[in-house]
């Protein structure tokens, strides 16, 4: 006679082989039999978990703990939390998982990683913390305490989680490029800057070279940073544009240590380099046939400090903008659409979000400035975003620049004529740093390595100033603070009566 038992180690060997039908069709025909089985109600949402249907998944694991609670059924629970995004209810059950298994990584684990997804940042540290005292040998217990560090802005901490992360895992480049970006945000260069050749993005544009220039621009003939005063080499951009223009910065010093360089941007910025000189011998404009193109090496623009053998300061010195407007554009732009005696502010609330979407700044949040009296507002946003403009116009008179610039030329021209930018994180802002205008940046409350983590002093642009959330999420206060700020240096100008409208 066939028992339950039975039946169930028949759907157990379905289920570990990988026939899913026939586990849960077991699985179902001895539920049968015993309807408050919490061991099939859990081995069912271990199943549907499998199958991808967190819904169902859910209801079978939820009746498992509460038939029967135990550790195994809270692991497979909290597995399937993480995976439809409920991480509340992983706090719900986090303070009595703690009572009853507090020697269970995985449960504790979990915890901090529901608290970490809700942005409680505090509290996930605290159950990283608690984690890894009971499994000090976990990769992904250092490598997550590490991130959160840094999005606390405890560099130091995060560096040191990542070295463990680095013993655990010598040789991993994955590994070692956060490495260098926790160590880069530190500040300590030295060490970071010989890691980042690790980064994901390099291999991506050395991929892209090749695929190009497949015998000029092979892994053998890329740059590792030997004398090549008598030679020709070929820079590429990667990234984005705000990285290929604070990278820029180390062109003429690359100069000085060669014989002429070609250097390939996104096509969008060659009209800026075209006026910026940089000591570039060549701009490469789209592709060129390999048989017209000639260099001894090669070298992604990000990896120049390293090569170029930058240590300590010397890594953040560039020349004060150490990039130009055409002239006769500035004036033609400048006629066009800034003749007015009032304070000039361009905007700009969103970059490409392809990658992280915290840094765009609802364009609403900027109507609290807008009613500054005393200033005038350009919209300086392009493509994705523009059209959140319509938020701000219906009610303020705003002078939409961004729809007409077709290029990092023209968008530098029509900055010239700025007093000030205040944007977020995104390349309009390296480009005003970098042609030397005054900009504050308005960061999240999770920061790019590259901006440390110093309250506003800004180490790559002398014009740039940063503002940073205090809360994940809230801009409220950061626009409050800037208003004053704005209203207080306008009350200054008209005090000293000295036209000087300079305002950071």
């Amino acid at each position: 006679m066939t028992t339950i038992n039975d039946i169930i180690t028949r759907g157990f060997d379905c289920h570990q082989s990988g026939r899913l039908a026939e586990a849960e069709s077991a699985y179902r025909e001895a539920l049968e039999m015993d309807s408050d089985n919490a061991e099939l109600h859990n081995l069912m949402g271990v199943l549907k978990l499998q199958q991808n249907d967190t819904l169902a998944a859910l209801e079978w694991a939820e009746k498992a703990v509460l038939l029967k609670p135990c550790e195994y059924f809270y692991e497979t629970l909290f597995q399937i939390y993480i995976r439809s995004e409920a991480y509340e209810k992983i706090i719900y059950y986090a303070q009595s998982v703690l009572e009853k298994y507090p020697k269970n990584f995985s449960l504790i684990f979990n915890i901090a990683l529901a608290y970490k997804n809700l942005k409680q940042y505090k509290k996930s540290i605290e159950f990283y913390e608690k984690a890894l005292k009971i499994n000090p040998s976990s990769y992904q217990g250092w490598f997550n305490l590490a991130h959160v560090y840094e999005i606390e802005g405890q560099a130091k901490n995060a560096v040191s989680a990542m070295k463990i992360c680095h013993k655990l895992k010598p040789k991993d480049k994955d590994t070692d490029y956060f490495y260098a970006t926790s160590l880069m945000k530190a500040k300590n260069y030295d060490k970071g800057l010989p890691l980042f050749e690790n980064r994901q993005c390099r291999d991506l544009a050395i991929l892209t070279q090749t695929k190009s220039y497949p015998n000029l621009a092979a892994p053998e003939h890329l740059w590792k940073g030997e004398n090549i005063k008598d030679k020709t080499i070929f820079v590429y951009y990667e990234a984005g544009y705000g990285d290929v223009i604070m990278f820029s910065r180390y062109l003429p010093l690359l100069k000085n240590k060669c014989k002429k360089i070609l250097f390939q941007p996104q096509r969008p910025l060659i009209p800026l380099f075209e006026q910026s000189g940089l000591g570039i011998d060549e701009l490469i404009d789209g592709y060129i046939p390999e048989k017209d193109l000639e260099f001894d090496v090669h070298a992604p623009i990000m990896s120049l400090p390293y090569l170029l053998g930058l240590k300590g300061q010397n890594v953040f010195e560039s020349p004060e903008g150490y990039l130009f407007a055409k002239p006769e554009l500035v004036e033609e732009y400048k006629s066009k659409y800034f003749n007015t005696d009032k304070i000039k502010i361009g905007i700009k609330w969103q970059g490409n979000t392809y990658f992280d979407k915290d840094r765009v700044i609802p364009a609403e949040e900027f109507a609290t400035l807008i009613e500054t009296e005393g200033t005038h507002f350009y919209s300086f946003q392009t493509f994705e975003g523009s059209e959140d403009l319509k938020k701000l116009t219906k009610k303020y008179k705003i002078t939409d620049i961004g729809t007409n610039l077709l290029d990092f030329g023209q968008t530098a021209a029509a900055l010239m004529n700025l007093d000030l930018v205040i944007c977020n994180d995104t390349s309009l802002a390296h480009l005003a740093g970098a042609l030397g205008i005054p900009c504050w940046v308005i960061l999240p409350y999770e920061v790019n390595w590259r901006w440390h983590t110093d309250l506003s002093h800004c180490d790559w642009y002398s014009s740039v100033r940063l503002f940073r959330q205090t809360i994940p999420g809230e801009w409220k206060g950061i626009f409050n603070d800037i208003k004053l700020l704005i209203e207080k240096r306008l009350d200054m100008a008209n005090l000293n009566h000295k036209g000087d409208r300079a305002i950071v």
